[in-house]
């Protein structure tokens, strides 16, 4: 089999739909919701879980064909393998992107397993064949993260545009940033103004970076 390409997909403000009221199809809403998608939960059944879910619509109803009405994506999670696959064809019929718990055949796209620091989203795919490999990993690169990875991604998209009127040329800039962001990593904080400047000047002097 073909190894999966990872996309990465801007879901704020997209319709999600999530077919099942079970604990898998919960841990796939919470695994959204952060990204800022709206998402229509259905299912005869639901978890009281999920009332706790802000701004997720909850319909207490079997699956019909016109909740895809407007879908730009579709999670399929129920215990009723037929009517999985069923949901997973319509949605390939009308193009609506569709993943399918415990069925990469029946899926167009995977969930990674997903780390999240702030901006920063990592995901790891063993293409379906070993979930358990892929979190794995996650958990390995999460422990090299600095704590406050997020004071730092801030600081690196702060400084892009001061950067774009000090560096004209692009890639001496690209370079530039890809040292700093290097720098922030290895002594785990954003630099100082008077370290961000020295490395500027540096730059801007023609020496090595």
């Amino acid at each position: 089999m073909m190894a999966y390409f990872p996309f990465f997909v801007d879901l704020n403000g997209k319709t999600g739909l999530i077919v099942g009221g079970g604990a898998v199809a919960l841990r796939k809403a919470r695994k959204l919701l952060p990204y800022g998608p709206r998402l229509t939960v259905v299912a005869p059944a639901l978890r009281p879980e999920f009332q706790e879910l802000e701004g997720v619509a909850l319909l207490r109803r079997p699956f019909e064909q016109t909740d895809l009405k407007d879908c730009d994506f579709a999670v399929v999670a129920t215990d009723d393998r037929a009517l999985n696959r069923d949901a997973a064809e319509l949605c390939k019929e009308r193009r609506i992107p569709v993943n399918v718990a415990d069925s990469r055949e029946d899926s167009t796209f995977l969930f990674p397993a997903l780390l999240r620091r702030g901006e920063l989203s990592v995901g790891v795919s063993a293409s379906g064949a070993a979930p358990a490999a892929a979190a794995c990993v996650r958990d390995r690169f999460a422990q090299v993260l600095p704590e406050n990875l997020e004071e730092i991604l801030e600081f690196l998209e702060d400084i892009r545009e001061p950067l774009r009127q000090a560096v004209p040329d692009s890639t001496v800039r690209q370079r530039l940033l890809a040292s700093l962001a290097v720098d922030c990593m290895e002594v785990g904080r954003p630099l100082t103004d008077g370290e961000f400047r020295r490395k500027l000047a540096d730059a801007e002097r023609g020496e090595p970076l």
